[in-house]
């Protein structure tokens, strides 16, 4: 099989195509894998070190709003997985078009190239933020879409324009959305890493509010084995979630990071909270676990052990990527 993997270079897709080309998803069996990438502040060819030798592995340096680039990169391929996106929330509030442009624009350049060059499957992949905030119980993939942030608004626009292209030409669109992703590689400006490598650099955190908000976290190699079912086994036309059954409170995950770092509550600062916070995300995941036996791997404590351990061992790679973190005025 010959996928295009758009984003590939970023957390989640760079995660994806090394499963992939490791032979660690059935997907890759065989599979000439092209990587389609603008490198933006949060793209980093780095990610994909692990595999940069591969035979099956081809890197194109372009954005997904480019007519020229995205049609050359589609032709000949089999199947296209979508995962470049801008994706962080406090960046949208600051300035929210290039998310309009590359999550909205880009999915539909991208999408209009795949109907032309009869590309098989389109796997769009998307977020649990679409549906706003749920204050009890789990989202269905039949819940109304209510966003609450620009970016969140944004990637509802797109996954509503992708599910179009499959009522309307028929394409074979299936759209993922995930809950908060979390592993190695993970660019440091989201939670995480963010309060990962300042306490291991001795600096304080950043806590919105009371950290009341629950997220519910899925280590990023479960998210990728979801979306390596779908991709073989989903229905043309359907939304799958992909959950980690795991809701924590942003106070007991600084809590459980605080531990692995060996620092405590004197290096939490509490922070104004962000402009239109959603309290609680939570995901079901009945479907895909019925329709295509997922179910998450990988044990929260463990995953986030593994996690603390892998920055504490990796500072040549987040230590260059620190600076390019701070975000706009």
């Amino acid at each position: 099989m010959r996928i295009l993997v758009t984003g590939g270079a970023g957390f989640i897709g760079s995660q994806f195509v090394r499963a992939l080309l490791l032979g660690h998803l059935p997907a890759g069996e065989g599979a000439r894998v092209t990587v389609l990438d603008n490198l933006t502040y949060s793209g980093n060819e780095a990610n994909l070190a692990p595999v940069a030798g591969h035979a099956g592995l081809a890197f194109v340096h372009g954005d997904i709003r480019d007519h020229a680039a995205v049609d050359d990169a589609m032709r000949g391929q089999d199947a296209v997985v979508h995962f470049a996106a801008e994706s962080h929330v406090d960046r949208s509030i600051a300035d929210a078009s290039p998310f309009v442009t590359t999550n909205v624009l880009g999915t539909q350049v991208l999408l209009d190239a795949a109907r032309r060059h009869g590309v098989g499957r389109f796997v769009h992949v998307s977020t649990d933020e679409v549906y706003g905030s749920i204050a009890e119980g789990s989202w269905t993939e039949e819940w109304p879409l209510a966003p609450n942030s620009p970016y969140s608004a944004s990637k509802a626009g797109s996954d509503l324009l992708a599910l179009s292209y499959h009522r309307t030409h028929g394409m074979d669109v299936v759209v993922t959305r995930c809950s908060n992703n979390y592993g190695p590689y993970h660019f440091p400006e989201k939670m995480i890493p963010l309060f990962t490598t300042n306490l291991l650099d001795g600096r304080k955190v950043p806590l919105y509010g009371e950290g009341l908000n629950v997220r519910d976290w899925l280590h990023v190699s479960d998210h990728c084995r979801g979306i390596d079912l779908v991709l073989r086994g989903g229905r043309a036309g359907e939304v799958y979630h992909i959950g980690g059954g795991t809701e924590v409170t942003n106070r007991e995950l600084t809590e459980l990071l605080l531990r692995a770092c060996g620092a405590g509550w004197d290096m939490v600062e509490h922070v104004a909270d962000r402009k239109g916070h959603d309290l609680r995300y939570s995901l079901s995941i009945a479907k895909i676990r019925e329709e295509l036996g997922y179910a998450p791997l990988v044990g929260f404590e463990q995953g986030m052990a593994d996690t603390v351990r892998w920055y504490r061992e990796n500072r040549a790679w987040w230590e260059p990527l620190k600076a390019k973190a701070a975000l706009p005025v």
